[in-house]
């Protein structure tokens, strides 16, 4: 497994911790669709929360939401809407994107939960 990979994966986890410590219930992850791949979807009282989780070391490259860029914002509203389409019909449904960043030094770990990106 790739360093990079290994500290995504690291940062996925830390991530669903911090949803579970927060209320939120976790329904899937690593979610795919031909449009893409939605790392966290979950539910925060009625709301369906798609989540894209970026996970640094440092912020020499910049921070993680500036990693996300409208291409792969457009590629998470599309695999959002089949989820949702897909399962439930669109029946009164209520659903934003959040970006978590994850800052990893020295074996600590920072959570930054943006909540309700515009896609």
């Amino acid at each position: 497994m790739r360093s990079k990979q290994v500290i995504g994966d690291k940062g996925e986890k830390i991530s669903i911790q911090y949803l579970e410590d927060n209320g939120f219930r976790v329904e899937e992850t690593n979610y795919r669709f031909k449009h893409g791949e939605i790392d966290i979807i979950a539910r925060e009282d009625d709301i369906w929360v798609f989540i894209e989780v970026k996970t640094r070391t440092s912020t020499k490259y910049g921070y993680g939401k500036d990693c996300v860029t409208k291409h792969k914002k457009d590629m998470i509203k599309k695999t959002a809407m089949y989820f949702l389409q897909k399962r439930y019909e669109w029946v009164n449904i209520s659903w934003r994107f959040d970006i978590i960043e994850v800052y990893i030094n020295n074996n600590k770990a920072f959570v930054n939960h943006i909540k309700n990106i515009v896609l």
